[in-house]
């Protein structure tokens, strides 16, 4: 095999699991470290230079970074990541100083953005700074879109939104509230020179049973719903609620219904607990507000007597497996559930009545703009699109990672550079953390305490109100040893073959068998059939070196098993093991084509 290519940017940043995983490829161990250094204010600002919003996803993420997390890999469960972000958003000081600033100067062209959601808002931040003149079109009153008006204010908290959206606005957007954009020609016939669409996916989908219409105001679509109790129309529930589905919103919905009245709760999902979409902390928080789940009921009819809906009666499924895994379902019986009312909670769709047909804005058979998944650009030269209304609902910090790349394309557009062929490329820093014979910028010492368990707000309290905020985030001494079981991912094990003697020391004290000394193999096949201690993760790289200097075998190194505690670097007689801070350097917009990573 050729050796690996320790170069190329990529390699070094899939190894860092969590940043990987994270559609907008934070920092993560850069932020842990400066939260363990008592650097909040610091760690803030690293985080904010990729997902924009540390305060509201350090609370409402839904955690990509976790379940990649190299801590899973050693114990049950990984570093508290998500926490963390808020820990270093509540505790941080005043960083206005320290935002980019709009020039006063423009450059001239003109951006609209529909929606004053995640993405938009992510377009402006990255837009501004630039001398753009960006316009964003609201509908509704405030900026944030579906993160204020579905998320509710128990989980995010409006001072902590309209914080983290003011610091983009205040750069110099014009904010046009209570504007809803009908014609989409007619946008661009103002002269924008781009427009970019965060819309959203502002309907939620339907569920046609027997009784469905026969009493429609006992009957409620998950994110309207929600809108409709942000909005004061609906302040009061039943005592009796049934939601259907098992995504977020609908964990939403039943910890809301709570709020405003319901007794007896109950969540109703198709199929077993593993196939939930909701996360599985979503979960435990409904479950710990005493809300019931049940599992393998599918709807079959609502109930109604004398004009009114009673209940909901269900087929009771069985589920199989076949050979191949694919499942079917046996109707073992059938069950009515009393309520009062119903929410469905099923999914959400996109609403684009608005876009005309005709002006070069191509649908695919869905009714789905065609958009390019790299550039975010629609078939219409000026128009881009993001967030949920590029491909459909996905989380916050999926909007964000999508506003960054428009962002990018919309500057190249504007440049008159292409977006898909000019995008600026993706770097690196690379350095040395040896501070000593036996001393590292970093701390490589093991902790070995367990992930700490969030703080909740006792069950009376958080049901008075629906604003009281039921995570009360991570005290100093929780927040001191989470940190500690950061493994420093990105701090890397970096090897030079020309130093090495085979001396073995550093294959005799890895604590993981991650390393081997071994002859070349023809294929990554051949050489993982002889690792020290093969991993199960086949998508985590194998590092192979160059030849080495006695025997021309190579050093090979599953990146997977490894836990980056730098003994083999400590070990080392001649320094062949170096332990390297690695930085990714993400393409940013105005990072003009060709222009290096720095």
């Amino acid at each position: 095999m050729a050796a690996t290519n320790v170069a190329d940017p990529q390699y070094y940043h899939k190894v860092v699991d969590c940043q990987w995983a994270c559609p907008a490829h934070t920092n993560v161990p850069g932020y842990i470290r400066l939260i363990a250094q008592g650097r909040f204010t610091e760690s803030y600002l690293l985080n904010r230079e990729s997902n924009v919003f540390p305060g509201i996803l350090g609370r409402v993420c839904d955690r990509p970074c976790e379940p990649a997390c190299r801590r899973g890999r050693v114990e049950e469960k990984p570093v508290a990541i998500c926490r963390l972000k808020r820990v270093a958003a509540d505790h941080r000081d005043d960083i206005t100083a320290h935002l980019p600033k709009a020039p006063a100067v423009k450059n001239g062209k003109r951006i609209a953005l529909v929606g004053a959601g995640p993405a938009s808002l992510t377009v402006a931040n990255d837009l501004l700074p630039l001398g753009y003149d960006v316009t964003i079109y609201e509908k509704n009153h405030t900026p944030g879109g579906l993160m204020r008006i579905n998320i509710p204010s128990f989980r995010l908290p409006a001072s902590v939104l309209d914080e983290e959206c003011g610091y983009v606005i205040d750069m110099g957007a014009t904010m046009r509230y209570g504007t809803p954009v009908t014609s989409l020609q007619g946008l661009l016939e103002e002269g924008y020179d781009a427009v970019f669409v965060g819309s959203g996916a502002p309907k939620g989908k339907e569920l046609e049973l027997p009784g469905r219409w026969d009493a429609p105001a006992q009957v409620h679509l998950g994110i309207e719903f929600l809108a409709n109790v942000h909005f004061g129309h609906i302040e009061t529930m039943g005592p009796r609620v049934i939601i259907i589905g098992v995504g977020n919103t609908a964990m939403d919905c039943c910890r809301t219904s709570k709020r405003l009245g319901a007794t007896d709760v109950k969540v109703v999902a198709r199929r077993g607990r593993k196939h939930f979409k909701a996360s599985p902390w979503e979960l435990e928080d409904a479950e710990e507000e005493l809300v019931e789940i049940i599992e393998n009921h599918a709807p079959k009819r609502m109930v109604i007597e004398d004009g009114r809906l009673v209940g909901m009666e269900f087929e009771v499924l069985q589920w199989t497996e076949d050979a191949s895994g694919r499942q079917t379902s046996t109707v073992t019986g059938t069950t009515v559930i009393p309520c009062d009312q119903v929410i469905l909670a099923i999914g959400q769709d996109n609403a684009f009545e608005w876009i005309e047909r005709g002006i070069g804005v191509e649908f695919d058979a869905k009714g789905m703009p065609v958009v390019d998944r790299a550039t975010h650009a629609s078939t219409h030269p000026r128009v881009f699109f993001g967030g949920d209304a590029a491909w459909g609902p996905e989380n916050i910090i999926w909007a964000v990672a999508h506003g960054h790349q428009a962002a990018i394309s919309i500057d190249l557009a504007c440049r008159g550079l292409s977006p898909s062929s000019d995008r600026p490329p993706v770097g690196m820093t690379l350095a040395s953390t040896k501070m000593g014979l036996h001393s590292w910028a970093y701390d490589n010492d093991y902790e070995t305490a367990k992930r700490a368990k969030m703080r909740h707000e006792d069950l009376v309290s958080r049901f008075k109100d629906l604003v009281t905020e039921v995570e009360l985030g991570f005290t100093a001494e929780q927040t001191a040893t989470e940190v500690g079981r950061c493994l420093n991912c990105d701090v890397q094990t970096h090897f030079t073959a020309s130093a090495c003697i085979e001396c073995d020391a550093c294959v005799d004290i890895c604590p993981t068998n991650c390393l081997t000394i071994t002859t070349n193999g023809t294929s990554e096949a051949d050489l993982r059939q002889r690792l020290s201690a093969p991993a199960l993760n086949l998508d985590q790289a194998v590092y192979v070196s160059e030849a080495l200097p006695q025997t021309k075998r190579v050093m090979v190194k599953d990146e997977d098993v490894c836990v980056h505690c730098g003994l083999c670097a400590e070990r080392c007689p001649t320094a062949a093991w170096d332990m390297r801070l690695f930085d990714l350097r993400k393409p940013v917009a105005g990072m003009l084509a060709g222009m290096a990573a720095v």
